[in-house]
């Protein structure tokens, strides 16, 4: 491997020029240098990683395992530098017409983004909120390449990179709701009266199991998952209306108990407190609008947080 005092970090971008084209010919085009350059520039390469780098096949040039590996520590090498050697603009949201695009579960979205959105639309009408929902990977490409700027939902969840910035947002915990005038539960369910319900699930991918029944699965208990509902929307007004029983995010069940007439009770289940989050990565640290839209992000969480969990 290169000793760092005698490696040229100009090879770094040419390296990744030929990591994205994997063809000495375009590489050189897009350095603007001759291909014998560029074949020279990745002789270097080798003799400094003592690896291949690029080899040929039958599809054309194909990066070594060692070069796999280097690409993306590379990439955010350079991105860091480039953003190291700008000076940085002052981020006015009063005048600002930045799009920033925001990935969270549908519990985040609900919780957060209706304060989130008016409080921006009141102090940088300019600025647009898009927001994507999380999928089961966690999305580092964007977030390396900017078209992603934060990450929000449960960190237990996400399981984030241990290189991203992770601000604690507030806590929750798992509650369950049934109907007001439920015939059978009138009060805190004992765990023989949870498991002899009826249960409504929410689970965007259709599984029939979550945290709750792997750890009733650790007694040997299960419980009947009667209804499996992908979103979050139809939950209280179906659970209003039966006699299932649903257990969810306890700050969830108070929003739902003022939509409909709902009681709101503890699980029965000895389960942890679960951490919110907002995630991001370390290259736009210092970019002052990339600050501010976490700083009102983090303003909305407090207000939300400082209700306490009561059950």
């Amino acid at each position: 491997m290169a000793n760092l005092r005698t490696f040229d970090l100009n090879l770094l971008l040419a390296f990744d020029v030929l990591m994205r084209e994997r063809n000495v010919t375009r590489a050189a085009e897009s350095m603007f240098v001759t291909q014998s350059a560029m074949s020279h520039t990745l002789h270097r390469l080798r003799q400094h990683l003592n690896d291949p780098v690029l080899v040929k096949s039958p599809g054309g040039m194909q990066p070594t395992a060692l070069a796999l590996t280097l690409v993306e520590p590379v990439r955010s090498l350079l991105k860091e530098m480039e953003r190291l050697l700008e000076t940085p603009q002052a981020f006015d949201p009063t005048a600002s017409q930045r799009r920033f695009t925001i990935a969270a579960t549908d519990y985040m979205e609900f919780l957060m983004l209706p304060t989130l959105t008016q409080m921006i639309e009141r102090v940088a009408p300019g600025v647009d909120i898009h927001v994507k929902r999380t999928e089961s990977a966690f999305p580092l490409p964007q977030l390396e390449n900017g078209s992603l700027d934060v990450v929000l939902g449960f960190v237990s969840v996400l399981n984030p990179p241990a290189h991203l910035h992770c601000e604690i947002l507030f806590k929750d915990r798992m509650a369950c709701v049934v109907r007001q005038d439920h015939p059978r539960i009138k009060a805190p369910p004992s765990l023989a009266d949870y498991l002899a319900a009826a249960h409504m699930l929410i689970s965007r991918t259709g599984d029939k199991l979550g945290v709750i029944d792997d750890k009733l699965a650790e007694t040997g208990a299960e419980r009947h998952i009667h209804c499996i509902v992908p979103h979050f929307l139809s939950a209280p007004l179906i659970v209003a209306q039966t006699d299932m029983i649903l257990s969810l995010p306890y700050r969830l069940a108070i929003a739902f108990r003022k939509l409909v007439p709902l009681s709101i009770w503890p699980v029965p289940v000895e389960l942890p407190d679960y951490d919110l989050a907002m995630i991001w990565h370390p290259l736009w640290e210092k970019d002052p609008a990339h600050g501010w839209l976490r700083e009102q992000i983090s303003r909305v969480a407090r207000t939300i947080g400082a209700s306490p969990l009561e059950l």
